[in-house]
């Protein structure tokens, strides 16, 4: 990956596509997930940082719920309007689908 700026999406998202196409970059980042990720950063990760990778398989997901944002302001009406749209999803043959 290049040095540009990207969400935790994107990086997740061009990570998975990585262990898909790469065996090994796949079993390295399945064994030893800070190194394999510090190198495809190409920088040293904080001491303390933690990273734990799962492989989801067709009788497990994984949710991960990031931590509470801190914020100091109110939300707009708009980022009110996101985090009060609820959604279902559901899983048929691999695929998602979502309900707005």
């Amino acid at each position: 990956m290049s040095t540009q700026e990207f969400s935790r999406e994107e990086f997740n998202a061009n990570v998975a596509a990585k262990a898909w196409q790469n065996v090994a970059f796949r079993q390295e980042l399945l064994s030893n997930p800070k190194a394999a990720i510090a190198r495809e950063l190409g920088t040293t990760l904080p001491e303390n940082l933690q990273i734990h990778v799962f492989e989801e398989d067709t009788n497990n997901i994984y949710l991960v719920i990031p931590p509470v944002p801190q914020v100091d302001e109110e939300l707009s009406e708009e980022a009110l309007e996101q985090v009060a749209g609820g959604y279902i999803a559901s899983r048929k043959k691999g695929k998602f689908f979502v309900i707005t």
